[in-house]
This record gives C-alpha cells, sequence and structure tokens, in this order.
C-alpha cells in the first residue's frame, strides 16, 4: 500500500473545480499493478477552513503546514489563479518545500494560468485517470 499526501489548490470562488478532483482523487480506489494508493486530503477545503488563523501570517503558516506534510500539490490552471494571492502563495509554498506541482488543465478551457503552468512539474487534462497518473508519477520522482 502506498500512502500519498495530497494538498489541492483552490479558489473558493471557484470551488468546483476543487469538488471534482477532490471526488476524483478521494472518493475512489486506485491501485498501480495491483497495490492500493491510499489518497490523504491535506487541503483546506471551503467546507472545513482555517479557523484559527487570526491573521495573514498565520493562515499562511498554517497552509505552509499542510503543503509541507503533502508529498504532492495539485492546482487547476484556471484563469483565476493568476489573479489569486492565495494560490499565488500557496505556489511559493510548494516551490520553498520542493513540492511538486500538477497543473490540471480544466475541461473545455483554452486558456490556462502561465502562472501555475510555469511552477508546474507536469500539466495534465481535465480527466481522472490522467490526474491520478500524473499524481502517481510526481510521487514516484518521474
Amino acid at each position: 500500500m502506498h500512502k500519498v499526501r495530497i494538498f489541492i489548490s483552490h479558489s473558493w470562488s471557484y470551488s468546483g473545480h476543487y469538488d471534482s478532483l477532490a471526488n476524483w482523487i478521494f472518493q475512489e480506489n486506485w491501485n498501480v499493478s495491483g497495490v492500493p494508493l491510499i489518497f490523504e486530503n491535506f487541503s483546506v477545503p471551503k467546507s472545513d477552513p482555517i479557523h484559527f488563523a487570526n491573521s495573514e501570517a498565520q493562515l499562511r503558516g498554517a497552509i505552509y503546514t499542510k503543503i509541507t506534510l503533502s508529498d504532492v500539490v495539485v492546482i487547476p490552471t484556471g484563469m483565476y489563479a493568476n489573479y489569486s494571492t492565495w494560490i499565488q502563495k500557496e505556489i511559493e509554498g510548494a516551490v520553498s518545500f520542493a513540492k511538486p506541482i500538477l497543473a490540471v488543465n480544466p475541461w473545455g478551457q483554452e486558456k490556462k494560468s502561465a502562472v501555475v503552468a510555469q511552477a508546474a512539474k507536469k500539466l495534465v487534462g481535465w480527466n481522472k485517470q490522467s490526474v491520478i497518473d500524473g499524481i502517481w508519477n510526481l510521487y514516484c520522482g518521474n
């Protein structure tokens, strides 16, 4: 069994992308060559925000802690990422802690965030199996 800890970045204004990715990754049983993959969610979903942070610095610290504990950071390439301060901080955290970034281009989207694409180690399309394969490849160091 392989346990893989995932941080999914998102903009709460566009939480549909997060919801789809979380369902694909965490709500199904995955395996590689018959060996089970257990994906653990280290994200900060809208349904479970960080309540204890009293300042931007505390919030950034709490998010960075989650990123530090993660194996792979998944970020949708929606254009909103170009304008999101927090997604930019999450990218900075992933880079600082040497966590590979998987960029996922949402279905039907012609333009993608250059900020996310440039920071990503791997870019995949909006397909469940592509996302899982991308996570696994980054986890294994490919």
